[in-house]
């Protein structure tokens, strides 16, 4: 086997596999890991939002964080860097938050629904699938959100503190942290294999680059499967880990998953918005995630959004629950979905304004030596 493919498999293998563990242990099912719900409940610990079910500060995100920091400090690739269009990451992030809570997850936690037999996933995935498709096309229109530059080296240290106070509150449990006595966020593994999990991902994802809206782009866009590859290894080892550790929660069909709804239109366009935002943004919530724990100020810039938009979703009652998406759930999707677009147009005719002015001006020269 190819060492690249073998690579990739294996990190998707072991995501899978933890995806499952972590439920086996105490996460809730179905959510052995999904970057948007983690985010989403480290916003509600620290107040930002008051829905009492979903408040806990997850390790895993510090884990993913901290093991990408060390992986890339190890390998010499931790680079401060940002400034490429800030205020449009947050407002994309902030979007696709919106768009995951009201399918309920990321992209992650899609595959991972559909590996312990929720078929209600298999909508998001269409859904997210389409989205990856309008965010191709504004690529090869030109779509980018310009160049990073270097940044000071405090400024690439700023997830990494965010991970280490996140994991000093979850164990001093300060009053003024937040933690549910039900529902979701009461549910967790044991901080100790959590954050393990979190620091093995994190370090792998460092190395093999692996992102969910990567893999559906590559394929898409120049038929290069490497990391759908890797996907479809997080699907099958999840599967065979839900099917060995979890039997007495794995059930196929629509009906009665656990966190989750049967609306099917929003769950198709809540992924579709997700699917468009990450593909503007250059990557998942996983991958956003990771490329923080590296210095990258944008991907911070991202997750901040991520946080702003649980945090929104949560005190406006955007969010969806299992009873079904919420009306301002609704609007807020379609709203999503204009907002991106016109992001994309937008970045697209100021690429073109600013080609053609190069080229006018090339003109101008030529003429000028002449």
């Amino acid at each position: 086997m190819n060492t690249d493919k073998g690579k990739i498999i294996a990190t998707g293998g072991i995501i899978g596999l933890f995806g499952a563990l972590l439920v086996k242990f105490g996460n809730p099912v179905n959510m052995g890991v999904c970057v948007a719900c983690f985010f989403r409940d480290i916003a509600g610990g620290l107040g930002l939002h008051r829905a009492s079910v979903v408040q806990y500060l997850r390790p895993e995100i510090s884990g993913f964080i901290l093991g990408a920091f060390g992986m890339a400090k190890v390998k010499g690739e931790f680079k401060p860097r940002g400034g490429s269009s800030p205020l449009l990451r947050f407002i994309l992030g902030f979007f696709l938050m919106i768009g995951a809570l009201v399918f309920l997850g990321c992209p992650l936690r899609m595959i991972l629904r559909l590996a312990n037999g929720d078929l209600n996933a298999i909508t998001g995935i269409i859904g997210y699938t389409a989205g990856i498709w309008v965010g191709i096309q504004f690529l090869k229109r030109g779509f980018t959100l310009g160049k990073s530059t270097t940044n000071s080296t405090a400024a690439g240290y700023t997830m990494p503190i965010f991970a280490v106070a996140i994991l000093l509150l979850l164990v001093a449990a300060p009053t003024f942290i937040f933690f549910s006595e039900s529902g979701p966020g009461s549910m967790a593994a044991p901080v100790t294999l959590a954050l393990g999990a979190g620091l093995l991902i994190g370090a792998l994802l460092q190395r093999t680059r692996l992102c969910t809206a990567g893999g559906f782009r590559d394929a898409m866009l120049i038929k290069d499967y490497h990391y759908m590859i890797g996907l479809i290894g997080i699907f099958v080892f999840a599967l065979l880990g839900n099917v060995i550790f979890n039997f007495e929660t794995f059930k196929i069909g629509f009906e009665g998953q656990p966190i989750a709804h049967n609306d099917h239109l929003w769950n198709f366009l809540g992924m579709s918005l997700a699917g468009i935002t990450a593909v503007l943004l250059g990557g998942c919530p996983l991958r956003q995630t990771i490329l923080a724990g590296e210095g990258d100020g944008d991907a911070t810039i991202t997750i901040i959004g991520l946080m702003a938009g649980a945090a929104f979703a949560h005190n406006f009652g955007l969010a969806a629950s299992p009873a079904g998406v919420t009306t301002n759930g609704k609007v807020a999707v379609i709203i999503g979905i204009i907002v991106a677009l016109a992001i994309g147009l937008s970045v697209i005719a100021s690429v073109a304004k600013e080609k053609a002015a190069r080229l006018k001006k090339r003109e101008g020269g030529v003429e000028v030596g002449i």
